[in-house]
């Protein structure tokens, strides 16, 4: 195994490698158990890095997390193979962005390595189109793109992690852990109550097909409403996520602005989206009003 290691290492660029004791992350050998008793020990102390199996006379290492890795380097993707499955990981490969997006369409994934600059689709697309498809599995983009603005749209765009290349691969598998472990639960790039959209990061809303222009204090009002639909929130709630918690004017603002969004979003199309609620506070209707 670390030979493996070595080899997948190598094609990195700044990973550092440091003597590894022959254990595994949880501590239990680098080896599978000599004996029965040996062996169920291992698997009833929770350690998910060091599973096996009797294949053909022999123990092998069983994969704790499936992985698709998308990206056109070859000589990468098969380093990031190797890497992973020495790691643990079952691993898919795809050069290109159509390839990828569909196999992340037929399988079921713990996490995506997801490169931006692919042949076919890019990947920007590839994860805005699995987000749009309320696939929530997890993403980590992994790109030469190192601008900021290049980050923001990936994060914006529904990803999870963004890390640069060259890069570290004992981080890159942290990171690949670490978004796992948060596990595949629906977080929308587009907030959507019936018909009302809400784009936090575009800081665009519609009421169907209407555009509606906000200022930037309706916006993240609603924004914070909409991060919490069927939910009562009082007027505090509200001044301390939309002002701020040192706020100390008139807390009746609060009105003011609701009435300012109701006029916008609400009555010219009819609906009751905001509601009040006597001595609690306000609700945006789940469904949209």
């Amino acid at each position: 195994m670390s030979t493996l290691r070595s080899t997948a290492a190598s094609a990195f660029g700044n990973d550092r490698r440091h003597p590894r004791p022959s254990t595994s992350r949880c501590g239990a050998p680098d080896r599978e158990p000599r004996s029965a008793q040996g062996r169920a020990a291992e698997v009833s102390s929770g350690c998910t890095c060091r599973r096996s199996a009797r294949l053909q006379g022999r123990w092998v290492k069983l994969a704790t997390m499936r992985v698709l890795v998308v990206d056109d380097e070859v000589r990468l993707a098969r380093s990031l193979r190797v890497g992973l499955e020495a790691e643990g990981f079952a691993v898919d490969v795809a050069h290109d962005g159509t390839d990828g997006l569909w196999l992340a369409r037929e399988n079921s994934y713990d996490a995506i390595v997801l490169d931006l600059m692919l042949p076919g689709i890019n990947g920007y697309r590839v994860c805005s189109t699995l987000r749009e498809e309320k696939d929530w599995t997890p993403i980590l983009m992994l790109t030469a793109k190192d601008g900021e603005w290049d980050q923001v749209e990936g994060l914006d765009t529904g990803a999870d992690d963004y890390l640069t290349k060259p890069f570290s691969f004992p981080v890159l598998v942290a990171r690949l852990r670490a978004i796992a472990r948060r596990g595949a639960r629906e977080r929308p790039t587009r907030l959507e109550m019936g018909d009302l959209r809400v784009d936090p990061a575009a800081r665009r809303v519609w009421r169907g097909d209407v555009e509606i222009e906000l200022t930037a204090r309706e916006f993240s009002l609603l924004a914070f409403l909409a991060r919490h639909p069927g939910d009562v929130v009082s007027k505090r709630q509200i001044l301390d996520a939309v002002w701020d918690v040192d706020f100390d004017g008139d807390p009746n603002i609060v009105e003011v602005y609701v009435r300012h969004l109701r006029n916008k979003i609400d009555r010219p199309f009819g609906r009751e989206a905001i509601q009040t609620l006597r001595g609690a506070g306000y609700r945006l209707a789940s469904g949209g009003g």
